[in-house]
């Protein structure tokens, strides 16, 4: 499953071609609107298979999907025509070179006009090759750098023997080339280098304009202007991180304390040996039986002190994932989401070891040990401390393959997916799966969220600055102490599919403030600092944060909104801070419930007006939970540290701005609410979910009773390998 946040109302989200029940013109659909403020959800049409493409946002707003699989039908059958070009059941055309594009609609607007819809035709917009599982990463004029690849799919992408890494006999795509097109698609020799494990490689630009790549088990910084490849250290422990390993990867926030110096974090994935990998077909290994990696580094690709990069290990995760996910948080802390225990990315219905389907334990799911309890790093905390789920509660819905996850406006986290079959499968151990889950980080358990007035709808490259105004109804207390615990922060939330959200990035604009004698806040704040390669042109989330409580997201456009190079300015220098000793917030936690960022937020009236809700998700075909973190009140609290620098507050934790916002260290560790999914009541168009227990630690307890027994069975029957209940 594929998401991003194309405005404050509309979350899209991509599908595999396969049997969804939700239909569209006649077949099924796998493609959506859904509606943010509204909770429900309006199918949209798109003509090609866009299973494991990649996708990127573009300096206007607009967002491109990239690639796919070739026309297939049910079963994951070859498309009917053409071999592969097209299927007469599904209806969907080869994806493999398509390039897809949406302009964000909003509500106001009709989402069944052509404007509003995806615009796919590959006999118009293409890629020039075909790509499966390529990276896609954006530069600093606004265009995209699209690597790598698989031709026609697999689990990983090489043959056994490997004699052709470069090709793999036509198998495997190791070429560049950008969106818009700046030439003929060039062979990257990191892609040669790499082969095997190479799929959705980890892409992250910097500062300089060369990019960050890491797969396999190697890192290179490569200018894309040139096509040079710079060797950095390999991934120590030998541990891959990228699909079908698929740790959890981001960057770490950008800020004014840090000098905006881009440090990489990789967590989990797995350091199985190279032969257990396998080929195209499957791994030669069982792979649910190896315990997935902990291990975490940080790698500053870019040192400001002359060092040569290095990895540093880091606290280890709090358990092994594959397929964790990390979402970068407004206060500036790392969500980990999703995921299992053992094993890797992927589905088949063999291995090296188990070569019946009906003796794969886990059907054809290459995970098993799903993690329901997420957890929280904080990049502040000294070593040995980053890591938390204190008073985090689990949540029931095993989350593995194809699942994502996405931050919302109003600075919660949207969990969709999980699907480790070939087709839809509904009554398999980990099933296909259409239930959503929103997930309400500890600072929900705040009574007053910030709110602020004045944010702009586009942001230069330095430049004059701007002011944003935070109401004395916005915050509780001293008024000094709320401004410098103050920060204004930009989040993309990226594009995300399998665990990763590609173009995911925060950075901290810097600014001053005066806090006046009406008791309000006035923040002076700098436009993005002048050099594009820090934060791309396109689409950013505005937040203000103040002690650690986050307002609701706003969002603008960052740059001028064309692909080209992108007007700088000099950086305006900022009026000094004004105090006011007198000045005291009233803040007293409204009762609104607006998502819009004008509005005071009471976390009582939010959780509780979405428990009480139920939402039909259209392209799902299932129920809309609710998915909510508790912190006690007797979990340890968390201190600053200077680790990984951030602006100076009171408690260390990263601010940002919106057209309302805030942070707070109290709150943070105060009581929020539980895991508390929505009741199903709708059972028509409620669609299974796994409904294995996750509460921690978890435990595999699935009795079998034969190879083939299936305990998700309606009746306990017995799974055939072609399918069928007996």
């Amino acid at each position: 499953m594929m998401m991003f946040l194309g405005n404050e109302e509309k979350v899209y989200i991509i599908d595999k071609t396969e049997g969804n029940a939700a239909q569209i013109d006649g077949h099924p659909a796998w493609g959506a609107a859904w509606d943010v403020n509204a909770h429900t959800a309006q199918t949209m049409q798109i003509l090609t298979n866009t299973f494991c493409a990649s996708g990127m946002h573009l300096p206007n707003g607009s967002y491109a999907t990239f690639g796919g699989n070739s026309a297939i039908g049910p079963l994951g059958a070859t498309g009917s025509v053409g071999s592969g070009a097209y299927d007469t059941t599904y209806e969907d055309y080869d994806g493999r070179k398509s390039i897809r594009i949406l302009n964000p609609c909003t509500s106001a607007q009709d989402m069944s006009s052509a404007q509003c819809q995806w615009y796919d035709n590959a006999t118009v917009l293409s890629m020039q090759k075909m790509r499966w599982y390529s990276a896609a990463e954006a530069l600093g004029d606004g265009s995209i750098a699209l690597i790598g690849g698989f031709v026609s799919g697999g689990y990983i992408n090489r043959n056994t023997p490997n004699t052709d890494p470069e090709y793999e006999g036509g198998a495997a795509e190791p070429t560049y080339e950008f969106y818009p097109s700046k030439g003929a698609a060039t062979v990257m020799n990191f892609m040669i280098t790499t082969s095997g494990l190479n799929s959705y490689a980890h892409t992250y630009l910097m500062p300089s304009g060369n990019m960050l790549i890491q797969a396999n088990i190697s890192t290179i910084l490569w200018n894309p202007d040139t096509n040079v490849e710079t060797p950095l250290p390999n991934m120590p422990g030998g541990v891959a991180r990228v699909y079908p390993a698929s740790g959890a990867v981001a960057m770490l926030p950008l800020t004014p304390a840090n000098n905006y110096t881009p440090t990489v974090i990789f967590c989990g994935g797995s350091d199985m040996p190279d032969e257990y990998w396998g080929n195209y077909s499957y791994p030669n290994y069982n792979t649910w039986t190896y315990p997935a990696s902990a291990d975490c580094q940080r790698l500053t690709p870019e040192p400001t002190d002359g060092s040569s990069p290095v990895y540093v290990s880091d606290d280890n995760m709090l358990e092994g994932r594959t397929m964790g996910q990390f979402i970068i948080l407004p206060d500036g802390t790392l969500l980990v989401v999703n995921g299992g225990t053992n094993g890797t990315a992927g589905y088949a219905q063999a291995t090296g070891q188990t070569a019946l389907y009906g003796d794969m334990p886990y059907g054809e799911s290459l995970a098993s040990g799903p993690v329901g309890t997420p957890a929280i790093y904080n990049p502040n905390m000294p070593a040995g401390s980053r890591w938390s789920n204190a008073g985090l509660s689990n949540t029931n819905i095993a989350r593995l393959y194809h699942s994502s996850a996405l931050l919302m406006p109003d600075a919660s986290v949207m969990i969709a997916g999980s699907n480790p079959n070939i087709d839809v499968n509904l009554t398999t151990i980990f099933p296909t799966t259409y239930t959503a889950e929103i997930f309400y980080p500890p600072y929900f358990s705040a009574s007053t969220r910030p709110t602020f007035s004045g944010a702009p709808q586009t942001l230069s490259y330095g430049g004059s600055s701007f002011d944003l105004t935070v109401p004395s109804t916005a915050y509780s207390g001293s008024g000094n102490s709320a401004a410098e615990n103050t920060t204004v922060v930009l989040l993309r939330g990226g594009f995300t599919t399998h665990a990763m959200n590609m173009g995911q990035r925060y950075l901290q604009l810097n600014n001053t403030y005066t806090v006046n004698s009406n008791n309000s806040i006035t923040l002076h704040v700098a436009q993005v600092p002048p050099n594009p390669n820090l934060l791309t042109p396109g689409p950013a989330l505005m937040f203000v944060v103040i002690n650690g409580i986050p307002s609701n997201g706003t969002m603008v456009i960052v740059g001028n909104g064309q692909v080209g190079p992108q007007p700088t300015q000099a950086a305006t220098v900022l009026p000094a801070s004004a105090q006011n000793p007198s000045a005291a917030g009233s803040g007293s936690g409204s009762s609104s419930s607006s998502n819009s960022a004008s509005g005071s937020t009471h976390t009582g009236t939010i959780v509780g007006a979405v428990i009480g809700a139920i939402a039909v998700i259209g392209i799902l075909g299932a129920l809309f939970g609710i998915f909510v973190a508790r912190r006690r009140r007797a979990a340890s609290r968390q201190h600053p540290a200077a680790a990984y620098a951030m602006k100076a507050t009171g408690n260390g934790y990263g601010g940002g701005a919106s057209r309302g916002g805030a942070t707070n260290d109290r709150a943070r560790h105060s009581d929020s609410s539980a895991f508390v999914p929505l009741q199903q009541d709708n059972s028509s168009t409620a669609w299974n979910a796994s409904n294995t227990s996750l509460h921690s630690p978890y435990r595999d307890t699935y009795g079998r009773e034969g190879a083939d027994y299936d305990p998700y069975s309606p009746d306990g029957g017995v799974q055939h390998s072609n399918g069928q209940q007996s």
